[in-house]
């Protein structure tokens, strides 16, 4: 079980770095840390998506309780929230009373307060912009009043809110039901049964998060309290509170929360190892509606919406590894629908704007995920009736050439670039400056170019298509000599990252080189694939992932922070990327057969230790490159839980 014990708890510094999130499969959540101090914008009790999967809103930013007990003396009140303000001021420091938190199927946190000990749980509804508060009092001497305080934000979620008019005052609470419409549109209900309410509405100033101080972002934000609930409560009483964006009024808390239980029991599969438990939790959270029956895949918590390239890497992990293979098919579909020019649309926007297509190799990854679908379904009249004519159109079109000069050039290899446009997943760009553009040949496009030709072939073969399958293999033989040829650095022993628009090789040390190994149909093997395997593992391995960038190089950064500037700027010149020991882990099979195997066990259980950090229950996005390898990026990346899951589930682990 993922734990923190009061040690952590009471200790600020070290409990505010690790937090929680749970989703509601339409890309809302709630989250916070683990000691309910939020310290990011993203942080929020209740983040709902407003039009699923986007268009996110922190509606309720967080829900603060008071214990109150009669004494002697008269009424002691402990104030069990905690929030940061200026000049590191800690009001209420209610994490003194927290006692233990522990994540299995939900976030739970236990608190002790004079003779109140009081357990907390919080979950989300699926598919409803619905978060569900559940108390239950462990022990009480005698009865105690419980205050509840809610603090509204109402915006959107990458902005902060300031005190001002925009936000209504008014509020009505009827039948255990408070209700307002805080931005004027949208519903903020509250479901509190056996309640009194009193409407005090005031403005609460500058409560300080600290991630966005260390990203280099606006970091204070203030807001408004329309009143304080109370509820009389003694030893052995339960309390389920309703927050949501429609009327909960016929609704009952427990009931809908012993069905979210339920539901997520039924993910498990009879898995029994911790672990895996957890990595089946952690992949549901990332799969979410797209329309009225289709599904996509949110690449990161907290400000990632849907992504092609991240969907397409995470899609076997996510869905093929837990059986969740209609979710896959609507995923594969969803997708299809959005073709363009041949291309997978890099992202979806949100405020309905439309997609970009600014990416090279989103589009080569539908090919393997297609072709791990049809492993692990057969289900060959989908892929052959729907999604060939799609491949099919996305080949014609690389070889005609296509958005942001991606084309095939004569060698059969393929060529992507623009100036100021960054197309592979090293995607950082601030303003105009692109960090690592890429242009040219870049190794890993060139390692899924020749994979989705081979994909496309058995696709035409498996539909009768005898002699353009053949044509299209001839391609595939073309691109495997020309890549043999032009990338292998006899010098170093390695491949060249890149073949620039000169024809210049690029020798930076990169883990991109990996793909021509990992991928279903290898472009190396062998000794040069055994050397490749060797200097990345001395080079780039680290337990939590890869390296972007080798050590010795000059432009190499360690540490991951500062302004958005120096982030974008150290993203893949160093950092380490968690979902990269997936490919990692491939390519050490590929080279050594079964006979690895249990070193493959090694590297993936010498991750689990990372459960239990960052985002409790979750894969990071991205780690410090230096020692101790520090969290950093997203709380919880697609991709990250998806490899990790995919390897254990493939290797048999």
């Amino acid at each position: 079980m993922l734990q923190k014990d009061k040690t952590i708890l009471s200790d600020f510094p070290e409990a505010i770095r690790h937090e929680w999130i749970e989703t509601n499969g339409l890309g809302g959540w709630s989250s916070s840390s683990i000691i309910g101090c939020n310290t990011r914008r993203y942080h929020g009790l209740l983040v709902a998506a407003t039009k699923p999967p986007a268009e996110r809103m922190n509606l309720l930013s967080k829900l603060d309780e008071t214990i109150i007990t009669n004494s002697s003396v008269g009424p002691v009140s402990y104030e069990l929230g905690t929030n940061l303000y200026p000049n590191n001021t800690i009001h209420p420091n209610g994490n003194k009373y927290l006692q233990h938190f522990s994540k299995e199927l939900f976030p739970q946190w236990n608190y002790r307060a004079g003779h109140v000990r009081l357990s907390k749980t919080i979950a989300m509804v699926q598919n409803e912009n619905t978060t569900l508060v559940l108390y239950k009092v462990e022990e009480a001497t005698e009865p105690f009043t419980l205050e509840l305080r809610p603090f509204v934000a109402a915006r959107g979620y990458h902005s902060l809110q300031h005190e001002g008019p925009q936000l209504q005052w008014n509020a009505e609470f009827e039948n255990d039901v408070f209700h307002t419409m805080p931005d004027g549109e949208t519903n903020l209900f509250i479901k509190i049964s056996g309640a009194t309410y009193q409407h005090q509405p005031a403005w609460f100033n500058r409560f300080h998060y600290s991630v966005e101080q260390y990203r280099g972002l606006d970091f204070e934000e203030d807001l408004l309290s329309h009143g304080v609930f109370s509820i009389q409560l003694q030893k052995g009483d339960s309390l389920g509170i309703i927050i949501s964006t429609t009327d909960p009024s016929d609704k009952d808390a427990t009931l809908l929360f012993q069905k979210e239980e339920q539901r997520k029991l039924s993910l498990l599969n009879n898995n029994t190892d911790d672990v895996t438990k957890q990595l089946f939790l952690a992949a549901d959270q990332f799969i979410v509606k797209r329309g009225d029956d289709l599904k996509t895949i949110i690449a990161g918590y907290h400000w990632f919406t849907d992504w092609g390239r991240d969907t397409m890497i995470a899609l076997p992990g996510l869905c093929l590894s837990t059986g969740r293979y209609n979710d896959a098919k609507k995923i594969l579909s969803a997708f299809a629908q959005s073709v363009s020019m041949g291309m997978l649309p890099n992202r979806f926007q949100d405020n309905n704007e439309p997609p970009e297509y600014n990416n090279v190799d989103g589009t080569l990854w539908y090919f393997i995920a297609i072709h791990k679908y049809l492993a692990a379904t057969a289900d060959e009249e989908f892929v052959l009736s729907e999604l060939l004519p799609v491949l099919k159109e996305m080949i014609d079109w690389h070889f005609k050439g296509t958005r942001y000069n991606i084309h095939v050039i004569e060698d059969c290899l393929l060529y992507a670039g623009e100036k100021g446009q960054q197309l592979t997943w090293m995607d950082a760009r601030i303003g105009d400056w692109v960090v690592t553009p890429r242009m040219g040949k870049p190794v890993e496009v060139q390692a899924l170019w020749y994979n989705a030709l081979r994909i496309f072939a058995d696709l035409l073969r498996k539909n009768k298509q005898e002699e353009d399958a053949a044509m299209v293999e001839l391609s595939a033989e073309k691109v495997k000599h020309s890549f043999e040829t032009l990338f292998w650095n006899k010098q170093a022993g390695y491949l060249y990252d890149v073949i620039d628009e000169e024809g210049t090789p690029d020798p930076s040390l990169r883990p991109n080189q990996l793909f021509a190994i990992s991928l279903p149909f290898p472009l190396l093997e062998g000794e040069k694939a055994k050397a490749i395997l060797d200097i990345i593992t001395r080079e780039l391995y680290t337990p939590v992932g890869l390296r972007s960038l080798a050590r010795g190089d000059e432009r190499y950064v360690g540490v991951y922070g500062g302004s958005p500037l120096k982030r974008d700027g150290s993203y893949h010149q160093g950092t380490v990327w968690t979902w990269l020991l997936g490919p990692y882990a491939d390519a050490i099979y590929k080279v050594g057969g079964d006979e690895v195997k249990e070193k493959i066990k090694q590297i993936i259980d010498a991750f689990a230790y990372h459960l239990n950090e960052g985002g409790i229950g979750s894969v990071s996005e991205i780690v410090d490159a230096d020692n101790p390898h520090t969290p950093r990026g997203c709380v919880a990346q697609a991709w990250g839980v998806a490899e990790w899951l995919r390897i254990v589930k493939e290797m048999h682990f």
